[in-house]
């Protein structure tokens, strides 16, 4: 490295919102607080939360004018290489599963040429929602990462066995590194959240509206157990939206249904609701989760995620200390779940201080460490080479 800084390159399609996107952009603002020689490379300029990201010098792959939000990820496959052997970075951070067909290409392109990738899975590996013969494949996929991939980060300890077992890599190729989706500052202002009063019982759901959330049970759950004065929002935007809005008139839930889009933040929403719930399909360790425990919400959520018990405080599916589980694509579960009251031993204090061990704080020099050692060991391998 001559005695420069690190230099860790995180290519992302675009702004579209995402919790991937998010965490990986404060991250990069956090290493570039530190000295380091952080860059985000993204395939296009557009999307929601270019107004909300950090102050970064992006770079972004000039595409003449031609829309390639189609075919995001070979646009990446085909213009990163050159940016790689322009930049040499130390490091290449992939930021979510997402991305991880971009990191095997770029191995197999510049084979010796690429440097170490270190991975955050930031998605439930076990795939349970999927039918056996295509979560074969799946984990197959996993499998193939592991042969390509230097290093995998976690994001909270459940999934360390996932990771060793699916992905066929020993314990020192693999970190646990809490997910850093809140800073220090959110904490203290998601703290101050004071719910305001309401005749019902308000439900918040978060998330892009994309068949992975399977909003649908949601709206099914709802229309199962709401009374009246009931009302549930859902926060995010996608292709889905037509057919979420046709389904809930056929439910008879559109009156009590708010679909307002991407918000940020999520302070004002968070206040104005009593709960959260996740009808995933599956999940890495959900943001949301994260920013409604800082606030002081009890959680009901289907289990997408490995993490997702120790995230509410239990060990199985029902009743944690901060929520209750619910078998994936069950709705008559889910609307149970949704109509009875918060577990016995709920309290705001005991989900914020659950929530406080997921900062960008505590996370960015963590990773940083990860990161330098893999560029060391690439340094010394050239170093001993023989001539």
């Amino acid at each position: 490295m001559s005695g420069r800084a690190l230099r860790i390159l995180t290519p992302l399609h675009s702004f579209e919102p995402g919790g991937v996107e998010r965490v990986a952009l404060r991250l990069n603002a956090a290493w570039v607080a530190q000295g380091i020689d952080a860059q985000v490379v993204f395939g296009r300029s557009d999307g929601a939360m270019r107004s909300e990201a950090p102050a970064l010098d992006y770079i972004m792959m000039d595409s003449r004018g031609v829309p390639t939000a189609a075919f995001e990820t070979l646009w990446m496959i085909l213009r990163l290489p050159g940016v790689i052997r322009r930049l040499q970075p130390d490091v290449l951070f992939c930021a979510g599963n997402t991305y991880s067909v971009v990191m095997l290409m770029m191995r197999l392109w510049l084979g010796r040429r690429c440097p170490p990738i270190v991975i955050k899975i930031s998605n439930d590996l076990r795939r349970l929602d999927l039918p056996v013969p295509l979560r074969w494949a799946y984990h197959r996929w996993v499998w193939l990462q592991g042969r390509v991939i230097d290093h995998f980060i976690g994001m909270a300890e459940p999934t360390r066995s996932e990771i060793a077992r699916l992905a066929g890599v020993s314990a020192d190729r693999i970190s646990i590194i809490e997910d850093p989706a809140l800073t220090a500052a959110d904490l203290a202002r998601l703290a101050d959240n004071t719910p305001t009063p309401s005749a019902g019982r308000r439900y918040l759901a978060v998330g892009r509206l994309a068949q992975q959330k399977n909003f649908p049970l949601l709206l099914d759950a709802f229309a199962r157990m709401a009374k009246p004065n009931d009302r549930l929002t859902i926060l995010g935007e996608g292709a889905a939206r037509p057919a979420l809005e046709k389904r809930a008139a056929s439910l008879g839930i559109a009156d009590r249904l708010a679909m307002p889009g991407h918000v940020n933040p999520l302070d004002p929403w968070l206040a104005r609701h009593d709960r959260l719930v996740m009808s995933s399909d599956y999940e890495g360790v959900p943001a949301v989760v994260l920013e409604a425990l800082a606030a002081g919400l009890p959680v009901t959520s289907t289990d997408c995620s490995a993490s997702m018990a120790m995230l509410l405080g239990g060990g199985m599916l029902g009743d944690g200390q901060l929520g209750t589980l619910v078998p994936v694509g069950d709705v008559e579960a889910l609307a149970r779940a949704m109509d009875a009251s918060p577990p016995p031993g709920f309290s705001p204090a005991a989900a914020r201080a659950q929530a406080a061990r997921f900062t960008i704080e505590s996370a960015a020099e963590r990773y940083l460490a990860v990161m330098q050692r893999m560029a060391d060991g690439v340094t010394t391998a050239r170093r001993i080479q023989p001539a």
